[in-house]
């Protein structure tokens, strides 16, 4: 049985379900013409897509709604909900968080969910739950679209993923072991965290000293001849070869991240990547990957790159290929890209006009060599530096999803007899609903044919109909489907 399966044999008391049986509803989202400007604490706002990411809710990730622009308060965010992102990039979708705190005004947008669970299921258990690997496998599997480009899970499909439910009492005794080893992980996070952060403003400002003396220059400045944005070629077997986006690194370009495509060689033949030329992304979901260019080294074989990159050709007699690379890092140069990008349905843009105009200091060729080899030292330095933070965040990583796997397998707290049975819960779980669902019925007028209709118009007048029950929440019924700070690796 793999880390996220669900054990065949069930633990003492506890049933098999689906998240629809222990939900009340799942909420929608609206979708709002925004603006793009982040919105104040006075104004509302809707949440973006890259507000939430695992066990994470950014509230100033947001976008302004304008004056006077329709809305609906209840899609308010308050602290205590639990949000999942339904759609996301690969990586995101189904990320799910409990807001903790939250400031007024802000809107549930289109591209999340909120669930509201179930009397009897406890709020910190559910949204450890839907952390847990079982239901992130469950949620890749089942979402829809493409994996380079946004991904989608639908409120059915949500609904109907399998899970374990445990005793009430049990929900608390698993929430309070995973608070107290959580905590922990969480502490050794947040040292790892700022070792890296350390480690990126040491090479920001050793990359400041180096360069800040000498006299700006702009992109276009030391180009050969005018950007060129490549072309988009549908994947063919057999075809000739084109770089991925995901080719795209810090430093040099992964040659060796391509696929092939639906042209020839002739077709290709104006995109072919050349030593020496950068390449820059065109675009990004995350803000401080757009823009971000890498250093063809070496052409072993012939590969063309796509229209997600902009190539940029170097006038050998002004710069070094190699002081682009470094300098394109720089922070002044990414303030300049991020300050500049156009977003479009949740992407973060640039072009050829915003690259050209990006500005940076240049010294004369020699000096760019000896800043090169300068560099060079350093940057090796603080790679093993870096390493060393990515290794352990990874062992923390797999030490956070297996405890998250035990705690759902039933695994983590151990059972015991005198708690109530989860079957026990679920019976009233689902007597409230059909409750609930006579009293509705019992509140609606019974339907009558169009003659009688007008028959009793014309005779009495008809009695106030009752309001309608709110269709942007309905109850996940068997008649009525619904149509933790640290990246874990799959």
């Amino acid at each position: 049985m793999s880390e996220g399966d669900i054990p065949s044999e069930l633990p003492k008391g506890w049933a098999r379900v689906r998240l629809g049986d222990i939900l009340n509803r799942i909420e929608a989202g609206k979708s709002y013409k925004c603006e793009p400007r982040p919105a104040s604490r006075e104004e509302w706002g809707v949440i973006k897509v890259s507000a939430m990411t695992w066990g994470d809710f950014d509230e100033g990730e947001n976008k302004a709604v304008p004056a006077g622009f329709p809305f609906n308060p209840e899609y308010e965010i308050r602290p205590g909900d639990i949000l999942l992102s339904r759609a996301n990039t690969a990586a995101y979708v189904g990320a799910s968080v409990l807001v903790r705190k939250c400031r007024p005004r802000l809107l549930l947008s289109d591209k999340s969910l909120r669930l509201i669970p179930a009397e009897g299921i406890d709020r910190e258990w559910l949204a450890y739950l839907l952390s847990s690997p079982n239901i992130r496998d469950q949620i890749s599997e089942r979402a829809t679209g493409t994996k380079d480009s946004m991904r989608n899970i639908s409120q059915g499909a949500l609904a109907d993923i399998e899970c374990l439910l445990p005793p009430v009492e049990e929900q608390r005794r698993i929430v309070a072991a995973l608070e107290e080893q959580l905590s922990r992980l969480d502490a050794a996070s947040d040292t790892l965290r700022v070792s890296g952060q350390r480690i990126d403003r040491y090479l920001q400002s050793v990359l400041h000293r180096m360069t800040s003396a000498y006299e700006p220059v702009r992109l276009k400045d030391v180009l050969v001849s005018g950007l060129t944005n490549g072309r988009s070629v549908p994947t063919r077997a057999g075809g000739f070869p084109v770089l991925r986006l995901t080719a795209l690194s810090d430093t040099y370009v992964d040659l060796a991240q391509r696929k092939e495509g639906d042209w020839g060689e002739e077709e290709a033949a104006p995109f072919l990547v050349q030593q020496g030329d950068f390449l820059i992304a065109r675009g990004n979901g995350s803000l401080s990957l757009v823009g971000r260019g890498a250093l063809v080294a070496d052409v072993p074989t012939p590969v063309a790159y796509p229209d997600t990159m902009i190539r940029a050709r170097l006038d050998a007699s002004k710069i070094l290929p190699g002081y682009l690379r470094v300098i394109w890092s720089s922070l002044a140069v990414r303030r300049q890209i991020e300050s500049r990008a156009r977003t479009t349905a949740g992407i973060h843009k640039v072009n050829q006009k915003i690259l050209e105009s990006i500005e940076f200091p240049l010294p004369d060729l020699p000096t760019q060599r000896a800043l090169c080899a300068q560099w060079s030292s350093t940057e090796q330095q603080a790679r093993h530096l870096a390493h060393t933070v990515s290794v352990s965040k990874r062992r923390s990583a797999i030490l956070r999803r297996s405890l998250l796997a035990e705690a759902f397998a039933g695994r983590l707290v151990p059972q015991d007899p005198a708690d109530e049975p989860a079957d026990a819960l679920l019976a009233r779980v689902r007597a409230e609903r059909e409750a609930a669902g006579a009293t509705k019925s019992r509140r609606r007028s019974p339907r009558r044919a169009p003659a009688q209709r007008k028959r009793t118009s014309d005779t009495a007048p008809a009695p106030d109909a009752p309001p309608p029950p709110r269709a942007d929440t309905p109850a996940l019924t068997a008649a009525t489907q619904p149509t933790l700070d640290l990246e874990i690796p799959s």
